[in-house]
Parts: C-alpha cells; structure tokens; sequence
C-alpha cells in the first residue's frame, strides 16, 4: 500500500489551516474548586497531564469533575506524529519515584478512576512498562477501590513488555489507533497500523478488557474510518472513542474537515451494531473523556 508523502499531505490539506471553527465546537474555560485541586496537586507532586500537555479542549470540563489523565514517563516523546502537541525529543532520566507520586495524587483527590498514560520512550528496552506497572501497583496500595485505566503506547511490539504491564490487571487496557491505515505511515511515520492492531489482540488473549481511539479529520474517509473499526473488531476491541482532530500548532497537520455530530453519531451507531460495549463519539471526544463511565459500560 503506498502512502502520501508529509509535504504533499500538508498542501493539500493547507486550505484548511485557516478554517474557523465550527459551532458545534463550544468549551466553557472556567476554573473552580476541584479544577484547583487538580492543579495544585499535580504542581505540588510535580507530575504532568496530557490534558495539559496535548492541550486537550475538556480540560476545563473533566478537571472541574474532578477526573485527569496522569502523564508518565516525563514529558518528553521520542516520537513525532504529525498531529500531536506533546514535545518531541531526547528524554530525561527515567523518575523512579514517579510511581509513589502519582500513587499519592490519586489518593488525595480521592479518585474513582484513573486514567494513566505516558509519552513514548522508545530508548528504553522495555519502553517504560516496568514504570506503568510500578504505578499500577502503587496506586493499588493507597486507593483500594479505585479503578485504574492505562493508555499505553506500543512498545514497539515487544510482548514481554506488554505482559508486564497485564500482568498488573488494569480494569481497561487502552492503546489509541488514532488514524487510518492508507494515512498511519505518514502521520505516525514511527509507528505501524498493523503492530497497533496486534498488540490490542495480544492484550485481549492476556485477558484484558480493551480500547482504542481513532481521530477524524486528518484526511482519511468515513469508510476508512469504518475500516479502522471493523479491523478493532476482528481483535476483540471492547470500547472505542472517535474524535475530531484539531490542529494544535501551525506547524502541526492541518485540519482536513470537521465531521458533523450527525456524523459521529452515525458512526456510534454503527460501532455499537459491529459489537463494541461502548463508544464514545463526538466533536469534543478524546481517549479519556467519560472514562470513568466505560469501566462499568456492558453489551
């Protein structure tokens, strides 16, 4: 399968650079208590978000319901898609304490559901899963009932890697999709569609519960986003969240189109009908939005 070259891609998209917004797109940023309480927390524990981080719109909408995405791993992504925010570059040291630190956020904001994730570290044998399991377990030490979610990144295929983390049993084992298959080398030219594909199955056959996400509008069509959906299914995937993609720098990925509500929810209705438990569709739909809803979300 042949794939569309970063420059080509970029131009034929520019037009779209300068789009407005549609007005569906409407996020109310205010702050209040449990907002605070986030923010203090994370800066006092000197821990990251991705929802700061990926400057994700729900910031102000998840934090003030008092649910965040914990950032691991540092800050640092030794990989560089074309449409992500997070800094790309050589990593820092690897903060063993990281774990104990996340662990104590999590039990004092009194979390129900955590919701963990990392940048790629790619120079790391076991890609930081040594780091994710730690975590696992020292969250379980402190907040007994809460459940937790990871959202991991490849490992770059390495199954010990993945089993390490299994191993831990998160309640959900997510790891994003995040475009089509025609667009993958392209936009996430470090990565496969494929290996993704593999390592959900994998995960599945270890006993996990599974998720995936997939970004709409960076070029791909709605029937190769039924494609992605289908290929999710043919590994078991349990839940999917499907969004719009927003450009987050000029130097980022131009926004193809903006899909109508309608659309998406002609695209949950289908997911739900092809066997998902649960999918989360919409403009404003990211990985760990309404997480906490998906862990007890059944068929």
């Amino acid at each position: 399968m042949s794939f569309i070259p970063l420059n080509q891609l970029r131009s034929s998209l520019a037009t779209s650079s300068s789009r407005r917004l549609p007005s569906w797109f409407k996020v109310q940023a205010k702050t209040g208590p449990d907002y605070l309480d986030i923010k203090q927390a994370m800066d006092r524990l000197n821990l990251h978000t991705i929802c700061e981080e990926a400057r994700c719109p729900n910031r102000w909408e998840c934090w003030n319901a008092r649910t965040a995405t914990f950032l691991i791993l540092g800050d640092i992504c030794t990989r560089r898609c074309h449409y992500c925010a997070v800094e790309t570059g050589r990593p820092l040291a690897i903060d063993l304490d990281e774990p104990r630190r996340v662990a104590e956020a999590i039990q004092a904001l009194g979390l129900r559901h955590a919701v963990i994730t990392s940048v790629n570290r790619d120079e790391l044998d076991d890609g930081g899963a040594a780091i994710f399991a730690d975590t696992i377990r020292q969250t379980r030490q402190l907040s007994h009932d809460c459940t937790i979610e990871v959202l991991i990144p490849d490992f770059e295929g390495n199954e010990n890697a993945l089993a390490m983390v299994c191993a831990e049993k998160p309640e959900i084992l997510n790891h994003n999709i995040e475009t089509v298959r025609r667009l993958f080398p392209t936009i996430r030219p470090q990565g496969k569609y494929q290996r993704s594909i593999e390592l959900l199955g994998k995960a599945k056959q270890l006993g996990m519960r599974t998720k995936s996400g997939l970004i709409l509008g960076m070029g791909e069509t709605i029937d190769e986003a039924r494609e992605v959906m289908r290929d999710l299914r043919s590994v078991d995937c349990d839940i999917m969240t499907i969004g719009q993609y927003l450009q987050p720098t000029r130097d980022h990925l131009p926004v193809a189109r903006f899909y109508d509500p309608s659309e998406f929810a002609l695209l949950k209705e289908e997911g739900r009908a092809l066997g998902f438990t649960h999918v989360e569709s919409g403009p404003l739909v990211r990985s760990s939005y309404h997480a906490e809803q998906q862990v007890a979300s059944e068929a």
